[in-house]
């Protein structure tokens, strides 16, 4: 799955120059305290460049951040310090040698694991790697926004002072799988010779109810604490996308 990002993580922080992760990781240390206060320790799957790592860092926690792609964790280690580090490995399959109060996976990452022996697995080492009581938060994206709205073509134009980027994203439904396999078309241009890079790539998405993941916690020593609007905190609807959960360790 991680392997889709191998081009990709070169234009990965461009892409998502106006994702607000400061925002998104206050939202997070919101749920940490009213849940678990005293947490200092944080894994995060899926880490990607490490942005909400890094802030997570900034706050006081130390963090070590799970990641499969070379090409960005090769961005991420560029931050790293006493309370920042990084480790390759896959998320269904990493191992640790301490015991975290928090474990995260943010930005849909729990979404590509499209096959339930991945999913359980990765459940089952979130639980391996938390502490008595430990959280697991992470968000998904939401069954029945996904079957109500359905996905449709997207094309999204961004540039900096390097290069311009035009992605289309291009869906395809697998209804009785739950998945929705979004296929990318990204053109790279640069600005200072015109030169032109052209990829494509396929990122299979997994979409949730809620009954799938009270299953999922339940059979792999997990309860449910709180499942809302990831951020703003409204009630999942049919036009909620994405879902934020708290898990805690049994």
């Amino acid at each position: 799955m991680i392997e889709n990002f191998k081009l990709y993580s070169q234009y990965y922080n461009l892409l998502y120059y106006d994702k607000d992760y400061p925002a998104e990781a206050a939202y997070i240390i919101e749920l940490i305290q009213e849940y678990f206060p005293n947490a200092q320790n944080i894994i995060e799957l899926g880490c990607g460049t490490g942005k909400h790592a890094s802030v997570f860092a900034e706050n006081g926690f130390s963090v070590l951040g799970i990641e499969l792609s070379e090409d960005m964790l090769n961005i991420a280690r560029q931050n790293e310090n006493t309370r920042l580090r990084f480790q390759k490995a896959n998320i269904s399959n990493f191992k640790v040698d301490q015991k975290f109060e928090i474990a995260l996976s943010l930005f849909h990452v729990i979404s590509y694991l499209t096959d339930n022996s991945s999913l359980i697995r990765t459940f089952q080492l979130v639980h391996e790697s938390l502490c008595d009581g430990g959280l697991f938060i992470f968000d998904v994206w939401h069954t029945p926004a996904v079957v109500s709205q359905v996905p449709e073509e997207r094309i999204k134009k961004l540039s900096n002072d390097q290069i311009q980027i035009i992605r289309r994203a291009t869906p395809s439904i697998f209804s009785e799988e739950n998945i929705v396999e979004v296929n990318y078309d990204i053109e790279v241009s640069s600005l200072k010779d015109q030169t032109q890079l052209s990829f494509k790539e396929i990122h299979p998405m997994r979409h949730f109810c809620k009954n799938e993941i009270d299953l999922l916690a339940y059979s792999t020593g997990f309860e449910i604490l709180k499942s809302e609007e990831f951020l703003t905190k409204n009630v999942p609807s049919n036009l909620t996308w994405g879902v934020a959960y708290v898990l805690k360790k049994n």
